[in-house]
């Protein structure tokens, strides 16, 4: 207890009015505690706004999707009984201008008077909905997403044929309550009347659309019975049906995911900071070389030492994660505003504790982690050497004690990380990818460093003192590519895989994909669709296929509900999915295991099934696969695995069944139309539209178009965030440089006493952190580049990957400005200190 007290006071004296010797530290701790405890704060924030806004993201207390038809009359008489009960039909269709030309694939939405049941819809100019949808003088009004009059040409009051029906535009949709964050639509919202729907003829038999059924349920425990009771008696139904705690799944789901990734990168800010604690309780062993030579020598035990620093590191610790848990929670008022209009909620204001905590237990473990090691190598190391620390900074190996204290503090910095995470599976990769990181930064660094050792002594004095101090005891050289060179990997990985992803978006895919998909078809009309589209000029292979709606809801005989997929295929299990039925095996069909069925196969249902999704789902030939189809179930065998190639965007099923299974069932046809040329193109969707007003239109080049804008979009997200890391890096990187500085000072001096010139001086550092920054952005150009490899691969399934030497080139652009401009920085102060004073008090 009493050698605690002496710690602590003799640390409390050395840190007095040092603080500001310490900023490098405090820095690195608080922008990767604010990282995490902010990404925390407004995860938490936005599941608050869910909770408490979540009837009117669902629509109801209750929602019941119905595909193809309307619920049954029975089923619906029993969702009366459940509460106040809207109903809505919600589809795609094409929407054109009644005079002139253009035209627009758009999401089609049909509502009663009782909608919304909870929440606003608000129109641009104030009007009341239900006056805004009532016909007047024989014509039916329509509400719009602002962007489909923008993208139309269109205005207010001016009139929008869509399917055979004709609407006057009574208003601009301000803010539709139950529409959720969603990154891609089909098209622009057009909202009209339930009545008005029949004038459009698009409701037909097979056609894809969704009948929803929103219910306001009374409050109390009656209520949540006849919901539980509702759920229980139509399980197998094959609907979608949803309460208040499945609101908003998507949005959820996104929440999730981006918080697991910003938290990565605050995770990540924390790592790369911790190299800067390390540098910067190196930096507190050299300014304090004397008085720790000086206690040595009363004697003072190394234990005693090794106490006051590091109750010092935690101390300066303790101001960094205040400083970062503070920013962290005010991200949420400060990003609510910003969010605005993005998101279907806004964010509550409030102090969200939990995720501060939890950031301020990384910060702690952080400085303990990175701390302990060099404190342990002043522990054991007798007085006479440290006052040649000057020459030989102490280091090596600090004791098994310190070593096993940072192994626990880094096990323990792992095991909350994991405690704490969405996902486990991407956290454990994490933690092995970043430990693999350490591992090869360092053994890199290691090796570069003896490379340059080993290079030939060069002619020139300047390179020859550059390249001694890239390799000298006490370089900063490891700390400097191990810190600035986890961020500019991270950027050179990003920046290669959406090089790689536009590349492929760009050049490989437009020259298989087809022009156009066309879909909702209707059986008797498809051989006079084909001819139509036939007599266009330039319009090269046609191809058309039956397709019905169906749901997954047993493998073998477990429900789908109660499967755990692999992340990558869990939307085979979401929902409706398309599927088809043939004989011939198609020619593009790549089959992985067993055989496809005899034309003229007449037995037992059967399917070809996609290869990944049933590696995903853990099936394979012979087990059984049950679709839930029209409120029927079909249960069949599977035949043969396919490997299929979505990026040809051709027409692909996941599931494709044997003849004699869904002849009779409704469906519709979908066609695929490859067009030479933008008049082509042009030509072959007016021809369609004019002829088939029910049939929507699909352009492959306008959704690459918006696939790049969303991989931009996302590309330049995840660089912004990168650059976290990166900043931390440089922090590093600046710690480092500070670290050195005395010594630099120093060996300046001695030049200086030896003839050198200021000239001579700047040249030789320049070039010293100059070699330096092409080392960190080697090292990361090949770690960054494997990474990118890895993901275009293996993890997005790409057929190629190419090397972008623009990107390597941004990279190593990057840790030369930050080498060499830091390095100037610190050599402006170098140069400033005039020889006689230290070499007096030498």
């Amino acid at each position: 207890m009493r050698m605690t007290t002496i710690a602590v006071s003799l640390a409390l004296r050395e840190l007095r009015g040092s603080l500001g010797h310490f900023r490098i530290f405090i820095a690195c701790l608080a922008l990767g505690v604010a990282a995490i405890a902010g990404v925390g704060s407004v995860s938490d924030s936005m599941r608050g706004a869910i909770a408490r806004d979540a009837r009117q993201l669902l629509g109801g207390d209750l929602s019941v999707s119905v595909v193809h038809r309307p619920m049954p009359q029975a089923a619906r008489s029993r969702l009366d009984e459940v509460g106040t009960v809207s109903e809505a039909v919600s589809l795609r269709a094409m929407a054109r201008r009644a005079e002139g030309d253009g035209n627009s694939l758009i999401e089609l939405k049909a509502v009663d008077t009782l909608y919304p049941l909870y929440g606003t819809l608000r129109l641009a100019d104030g009007v009341a909905l239900a006056d805004a949808l009532a016909p007047r003088d024989g014509m039916n009004g329509a509400v719009v997403d602002p962007a489909l009059l923008l993208r139309l040409g269109l205005a207010v009051g001016d009139r929008l044929l869509v399917g055979a029906g004709l609407f006057e535009i009574r208003g601009e949709i301000a803010n539709e309550p139950d529409r959720t964050l969603r990154f891609t639509t089909l098209g622009p919202r057009v909202m009209i009347g339930t009545p008005a729907l029949g004038d459009t003829g698009l409701i037909t038999t097979g056609s894809l659309v969704d009948f929803l059924y929103r219910v306001r349920v009374p409050p109390g425990a009656e209520g949540a019975r006849r919901v539980r009771e509702f759920r229980e008696d139509h399980a197998d139904s094959g609907w979608t049906i949803r309460d208040t705690t499945g609101a908003a799944p998507g949005f959820r789901t996104f929440i999730a995911r981006a918080s697991q990734f910003l938290t990565l990168v605050g995770l990540t800010a924390l790592l790369v900071g911790g190299v800067g604690v390390a540098n910067a309780v190196r930096n507190l062993i050299d300014r304090r070389t004397g008085t720790i030579a000086i206690l040595k020598c009363l004697g003072a035990p190394g234990r005693l030492i090794f106490a006051i620093y590091l109750f010092q590191a935690l101390v300066l610790a303790t101001v960094g994660i205040l400083i970062g848990g503070l920013v962290g929670a005010l991200v949420p008022p400060l990003v609510s505003g910003l969010l605005t209009g993005l998101f279907p909620v806004s964010l509550p204001a409030g102090f969200y504790w939990k995720p501060v905590l939890i950031a301020a237990v990384f910060g702690y473990g952080t400085t303990l982690a990175f701390a302990i090691w060099p404190l342990g190598t002043v522990r054991g190391i007798r007085a006479a050497h440290l006052f040649r620390a000057t020459v030989a900074p102490p280091g090596g190996w600090p004791g098994t004690a310190p070593f096993i204290a940072t192994v626990a503090a880094a096990a323990g910095l792992s095991g909350l990380a994991l405690l704490t995470t969405e996902d486990v599976p991407i956290t454990l990769w994490f933690i092995v990818g970043a430990v693999g990181v350490l591992a090869v930064f360092g053994g890199g660094s290691f090796l570069l460093l003896r490379l340059v050792r080993r290079i030939p002594h060069l002619r020139s004095p300047d390179l020859r003192l550059a390249m001694a101090n890239v390799h000298r005891p006490g370089t900063p050289a490891p700390a400097i590519i191990l810190s600035l060179g986890l961020g500019l990997t991270v950027l050179v990985a990003v920046g290669l895989v959406h090089f790689n992803l536009i590349h492929q978006l760009g050049s490989r895919i437009p020259e298989q994909a087809p022009s156009y998909f066309f879909l909702d078809i209707q059986p008797w009309q498809a051989d006079r669709f084909v001819e139509t589209v036939s007599a266009v000029p330039g319009v090269g292979k046609i191809e058309r296929t039956p397709m019905v709606q169906g749901r997954i809801v047993r493998v073998g005989g477990t429900p789908a509900g109660d499967i755990e997929p692999d992340d990558d295929v869990a939307w085979a299990l979401r929902g409706e999915r398309g599927l088809t039925y043939q004989a011939a095996r198609p020619e593009n069909a790549n089959i992985v295991a067993g055989e496809w069925w005899p034309e003229t196969y007449d037995g037992p249902p059967l399917m070809s099934f996609d290869a990944a999704v049933a590696r995903g789902i853990g099936v394979g030939v012979g087990d059984s696969i049950t679709v839930n189809l029209f409120g029927r179930e079909i249960t069949a065998n599977i035949a043969n695995l396919r490997h299929i190639n979505w990026q040809t965007l051709a027409m692909n099923f996941v599931i494709v069944y044997s003849p004699g299974v869904l002849e009779r069932a409704p469906h519709s046809v979908i066609s695929t139309v490859h067009a030479e040329g933008v008049e082509a193109e042009e030509a072959v969707q007016a021809a369609v539209l004019d002829a088939f007003p029910n049939v929507s239109a699909i352009s492959v080049r306008d959704a690459l178009e918006n696939a790049t804008r969303i991989i931009q979009a996302v590309a330049l997200a995840v660089q912004s965030t990168a650059f976290v890391t990166l900043l931390a890096g440089v922090l590093v990187l600046a710690g480092a440089v500070a670290t050195g500085q005395q010594r630099r000072i120093r060996d300046a001096v001695i030049l200086k006493v030896l003839g050198a010139t200021r000239r001579r001086i700047i040249v030789s550092y320049l070039a010293e952190y100059a070699l330096l920054g092409l080392l960190t952005a080697l090292v990361a150009a090949v770690v960054g580049s494997v990474i990118g490899r890895f993901v275009v691969l293996e993890l997005m399934r790409a057929q190629t990957y190419v090397l972008s030497p623009s990107t390597i080139l941004v990279a190593t652009s990057a840790s030369l400005v930050c080498t060499i401009g830091l390095g100037l920085v610190g050599l402006w102060r170098v140069l400033g200190v005039k020889a006689a004073p230290l070499l007096r008090n030498e």
